[in-house]
């Protein structure tokens, strides 16, 4: 194990901040709360946001961008939204400052620059987009509009974490309008599928897709979908939500339109959103205590190549033979890096790029290649093996594959485990404090007892499973008759 990174069975936390630093991720900034996101992170991000923007738009969408602040008065139009993100909200009062005649080469606040409304720095962009739709829509003909946005946002939250919770972070946020009800829950269940789909198929890791209760539910919506996933210590992880509106802001901003048939009446409403805290996920989902493990379809490297050589006239050899199977993997579109720098030796590379979790390392020595064989390294197993230089690239795109696939299986099978049906109160607790994971365990419906349940032992729940199997039993708190059980577990 790297000295560098704690181990996950010392303290999971430190493991992960280690992870994220020593992986070259993200660093902390000047500005309280807020992370740098540093090319290997952001690389990361953009294989992401690539994707799921094809799907997006593979599905109807197109992109669009609103402003990044939002006045007081707009804000507060949808109560309940309002409401919900109150205490997040960082608000801009003044638009200048000036030199402090008390204290030069200081500035403060120029009390005359005062703004006529305060603005909101959005914490989520349904205010100033509803308010815009109304001036779009009049007609059913002006329906459906399917707009996403890929936008930074604000909460100001007090205890912060790289990529889980950040004061400021970066997101898309889909807003969809629809002339009916049945048209926009079918469009929140339609891109709750795009985010399992992404999940799954390219982060590898496996979700449970449900319904939240009415205490977790997005502020302002009348249903919340969500995808929920679980990490390595057991805790789960929010991953995506896609929310369905009702027509809650379409009221709030009087957005009505006329029917074929001349009625007027509301615009029904979707937003679904995820953010950098996917990568959080990753992280926590996937690598171990040498460092990052990436899953190949989104790691910002797919195959780094270390050379091994003593002398130029080794190093030129080495140096043609990689040249040739670089051209061949990229033409394959495989992103390859070839690590020739003289600065470090190969073992240390070796402990960087592990750490970076490259899928596939490739090691090239002078009196191999005479031989006609490379070393071939997987990170998600720590295998390693020779291989021909013959046939080598098909191999390459196969493996990449093979640890796609691995990783999905891997999480899969940890999940399935750590999932536990219980019957009793006091079978919950020991369970959530000796085993930890995801508890199906019945519960009356009501948000009281869903509340007493959190006072009680810090687990929520985490959804209602679509396609729930209906099964009579008795509330493991008060005991109340219950129809189906939902999925409790402590989370970030």
């Amino acid at each position: 194990m790297s000295k560098e990174i704690t181990a996950r069975a010392v303290d999971y936390s430190q493991w992960y901040n280690d992870l994220i630093i020593k992986g070259e991720l993200a660093d902390y900034s000047a500005v309280r709360g807020c992370m740098v996101i540093k090319p290997y992170g952001f690389g990361l991000w953009e294989n992401m946001r690539d994707v799921l923007d094809k799907m997006f738009k593979d599905t109807g969408h197109v992109n669009a961008y609103f402003p990044l602040f939002v006045p007081k008065s707009l804000f507060e139009a949808e109560e309940k939204n309002a409401e919900g993100f109150a205490k997040e909200c960082a608000v801009v009062t003044h638009y200048r400052l000036k030199n402090d005649p008390d204290n030069p080469g200081k500035l403060i606040v120029d009390p005359e620059a005062k703004l006529e409304e305060e603005l909101v720095v959005r914490p989520t962009s349904e205010a100033i987009i509803w308010n815009t739709y109304k001036n779009w829509i009049q007609s059913y003909r002006d329906l459906p509009i399917l707009i996403n946005q890929w936008a930074n946002v604000v909460r100001w939250e007090m205890r912060t974490r790289l990529f889980l919770r950040t004061a400021e972070f970066l997101w898309q946020e889909g807003h969809t309008a629809h002339a009916t009800q049945e048209e926009a829950v079918e469009e929140t269940v339609k891109m709750l599928h795009v985010y399992a789909d992404f999940v799954e198929n390219y982060m590898a890791l496996p979700v449970i897709k449900g319904v939240k209760s009415a205490n977790e539910r997005f502020a302002g919506a009348v249903d919340t979908y969500c995808i929920e996933a679980m990490m390595q210590d057991g805790k789960a992880l929010q991953a995506g939500t896609s929310h369905f509106l009702g027509q809650n802001f379409a009221k709030a901003f009087d957005v009505r339109f006329s029917d074929k048939d001349n009625n007027y009446d509301y615009v029904w409403a979707t937003s679904w959103g995820v953010s950098t805290r996917l990568i959080g996920a990753l992280v926590m989902a996937h690598s171990d205590d040498e460092g990052l493990i990436l899953p190949p379809r989104i790691a910002p490297l797919q195959v780094v190549i270390v050379p091994i050589y003593k002398g130029e006239e080794q190093k030129a050899m080495i140096d043609e033979k990689v040249a040739a199977v670089v051209a061949e993997l990229k033409a394959k579109g495989i992103r390859v890096k070839y690590d020739d720098t003289d600065n470090a030796r190969p073992g240390w590379k070796f402990a960087e790029w592990e750490k970076k979790g490259v899928p596939v390392r490739l090691t090239f020595g002078a009196r191999d290649i005479v031989n006609g064989i490379v070393e071939i390294a997987r990170r998600d197993t720590s295998e390693k093996q020779n291989h021909n230089l013959e046939g080598l690239v098909g191999t390459i795109e196969q493996l990449l594959e093979d640890i796609q696939q691995n990783m999905f299986n891997k999480a899969k099978t940890f999940r399935d485990e750590n999932i536990r049906s219980v019957d009793s109160w006091d079978e919950f607790m020991k369970t959530l404090e000796e085993q930890s994971g995801f508890i199906s365990a019945h519960w009356d419906g009501t948000p009281e007892t869903e509340e007493k349940i959190k006072e009680l032992s810090k687990a929520t729940i985490r959804c209602i499973p679509l396609d729930n199997p209906q099964e009579e039993g008795k509330c493991i708190l008060t005991g109340n008759p219950s129809k189906e059980r939902v999925l409790f577990a402590r989370s970030y």
